[in-house]
C-alpha cells in the first residue's frame, strides 16, 4: 500500500495558501486597502467552503452520526482532520485483521498486442484510503481553479499597479502558482484513471515532470496575459472573462440538450432533482474555471452516467489550443497598443515575444507527454502527432465536391475523339487512373490522358465505395 503523499501535499498547499492569504489581508487592512483586503479574503474563503462541502459529500458524512467531523468542517478544518485520518488508517494496516476483502480485476497495459487481466484483493483499509485520495484529488482541483487562480491574478495585478512585490505578496503568489499547477496535474491524472478505469495505470516520474512543465508554462503565461490586458483596459477584461465562462459553462448543457438524453439522476440517491441540478451547475462552473486558465483534461458530458467523456478527442484539443493562442496574441497586441507609462522601463516587444514563446513551450511539453510519456499511449487508436496533423488539415482546408452526374458501369474504353476536345478537370481527391496502356501519357495541366500525341482518352474514375469506373466520351 502506498503512502498517502498526495493527500499530504494537497493539505500542505491548502494550509500554506490560507495562512499566507490571511496574513496578507491583515497587511492590506493596516495599509487601509479595504478593496484588496476584501478580495483576498473572498478568494480564500469561497474555495475553502467548497472544499469542505466536497469532502463532506464524498465521505457521506451527512447520513452518518459524526457531529465532531461536521463541526470541524464548519470551522474550515476538514482537510487537516481528513489528512490525519488517512495517515491513521495507513498506520493501522497490518495491525488489525481485515473483516472482509474485495476482489478487483484490472487489465495490464497490452504488450505485443496482448493484455492480461490480474485479480487483486483490496482490504477495507485500502478501500478507505482510496476514497480519501479520490476526495483530495477533486478538492485540489477546486482549490486550484476557484481559489488559487483568481488569487494569483489579483496579487499580480496589485504588483503591477504598485510597481513592487512585497515579501508577503510574493510568497502568496508562489504558493498559489504551485497550487494551480498541482491541481492541473491532479486533473490530468484523474482524467487518465477515469478514462482507463479497466487498466492498471502506472504513471512514471518522467510523465509527472512533463505535466508539471506543460502546466507551469501554460498557466503562468495565461495569468500574465490577463493581468497585462486588465492593467490597461480595466473595463474590457470583464467581457473577456464573462465570455469565456459563459462559453465553457453552457457548452456541456448545449451538448446535453442536443443529445435528448434523460436528466441524470444517479449522482446521489439522497439528492432531489433540485440538488442534482445544483451539483451539475457547480460541476460545469468548475469546468469553465479550469478552461479559463488551461486545457481541461477531463471533458464534462452530462449525458454519460459518469458525467465524463471517456473518448480521446484530438480535434477538440487542437481547436482549443489554436483559439487560445490567437486569444493570447490578440490580448497582448491590445496591451502593446494601449500600454501606459507604467511599462516605460520594460521592452514591450521582447515581453510579447517571450510570452508567446513560453506558451509554445508549454504546448511542446504537452505534445511530448501525449506522444512519449502517457501511461496509456498504447491504447490510443491514433498517435498524438497524427491526430493533431489530421485536425490541422481539416481546419485549414478540406473540400469534397460532388462527383460527375453521368456514370456508367464497366471498364472504361479508350475511344479516339472525333475532334480536339478536353475532359473537364476532376475535383475529387479520390480519382485514380487505371487500365491505361503502357504507351499512354497523362497531361497534368489539362487533366487528360493521351494515347498518342494527337489522341486523347477519357478518364477512368473510381467511385467512393470502390465501384467500377465510368467514362464520359468527348463529343465533337
Amino acid at each position: 500500500m502506498r503512502l498517502p503523499i498526495s493527500i499530504f501535499v494537497s493539505v500542505s498547499l491548502f494550509t500554506a495558501e490560507t495562512t499566507a492569504a490571511l496574513y496578507l489581508s491583515s497587511t492590506y487592512r493596516s495599509a487601509g486597502d479595504r478593496i484588496w483586503q476584501g478580495l483576498t479574503v473572498l478568494f480564500t474563503l469561497v474555495p475553502s467552503v467548497l472544499v469542505q462541502l466536497t469532502l463532506t459529500f464524498i465521505h457521506r458524512d451527512l447520513s452518518r452520526d459524526r457531529p465532531l467531523i461536521l463541526l470541524l468542517h464548519i470551522l474550515q478544518l476538514g482537510p487537516i482532520v481528513r489528512c490525519l485520518e488517512a495517515f491513521c488508517i495507513y498506520g493501522s494496516v497490518g495491525r488489525v485483521e481485515e473483516p472482509y476483502v474485495s476482489i478487483t480485476r484490472k487489465k495490464q497495459m497490452p504488450r505485443r498486442g496482448q493484455s492480461e487481466e490480474v485479480e487483486r484483493q483490496v482490504g477495507q483499509a485500502e478501500g478507505k484510503l482510496f476514497t480519501h485520495r479520490a476526495a483530495f484529488a477533486r478538492t485540489s482541483v477546486i482549490q486550484a481553479f476557484l481559489g488559487s487562480a483568481p488569487q494569483l491574478t489579483l496579487q499580480l495585478y496589485i504588483c503591477v499597479l504598485q510597481r513592487g512585490v512585497s515579501i508577503g505578496r510574493g510568497t502568496l503568489m508562489v504558493i498559489s502558482l504551485l497550487s494551480i499547477v498541482y491541481g492541473a496535474l491532479r486533473c490530468n491524472i484523474l482524467a487518465i484513471k477515469i478514462k482507463y478505469d479497466d487498466y492498471e495505470v502506472d504513471v512514471r516520474p518522467l510523465a509527472y515532470m512533463c505535466i508539471f512543465l506543460w502546466r507551469s508554462f501554460e498557466i503562468a503565461t495565461r495569468v500574465v496575459v490577463l493581468v497585462l490586458f486588465s492593467s490597461v483596459l480595466q473595463l474590457w477584461v470583464l467581457p473577456v472573462v464573462l465570455l469565456n465562462f459563459l462559453v465553457f459553462s453552457l457548452y456541456p448543457w448545449i451538448l446535453f440538450w442536443w443529445s435528448h438524453s434523460p436528466f441524470p439522476e444517479n449522482i446521489e440517491k439522497t439528492l432531489s432533482r433540485l440538488g442534482t441540478t445544483i451539483v451539475l451547475c457547480l460541476l460545469t462552473f468548475l469546468y469553465a474555471g479550469i478552461n479559463m486558465f488551461c486545457w481541461s483534461a477531463v471533458q464534462v458530458k452530462l449525458s454519460d452516467p459518469d458525467l465524463i467523456n471517456k473518448s480521446q478527442n484530438w480535434y477538440r484539443m487542437a481547436v482549443y489550443y489554436m483559439l487560445r493562442f490567437v486569444e493570447n496574441a490578440s490580448l497582448l497586441l491590445l496591451w502593446y497598443i494601449f500600454r501606459t507609462d507604467v511599462y516605460s522601463d520594460i521592452c514591450a516587444p521582447l515581453l510579447v515575444l517571450q510570452l508567446l514563446v513560453a506558451y509554445a513551450i508549454g504546448i511542446f511539453f504537452m505534445l511530448v507527454f501525449y506522444q512519449f510519456c502517457h501511461p496509456c499511449r498504447r491504447l490510443f487508436s491514433s498517435s498524438m502527432s497524427q491526430g493533431l496533423w489530421d485536425c490541422s488539415s481539416v481546419l485549414c482546408f478540406m473540400c469534397d465536391t460532388a462527383p460527375s452526374p453521368i456514370r456508367t458501369t464497366g471498364k472504361a474504353a479508350l475511344q479516339p475523339p472525333s475532334s480536339h476536345c478536353k475532359e473537364p478537370p476532376s475535383d475529387r481527391a479520390s480519382d485514380t487512373y487505371e487500365d491505361m496502356p503502357n504507351d499512354t501519357t497523362y497531361d497534368i495541366l489539362n487533366d487528360t490522358i493521351y494515347d498518342s500525341p494527337n489522341d486523347m482518352a477519357t478518364i477512368t474514375d473510381t467511385g467512393v465505395n470502390g465501384d467500377a469506373g465510368y467514362t464520359e466520351p468527348c463529343n465533337a
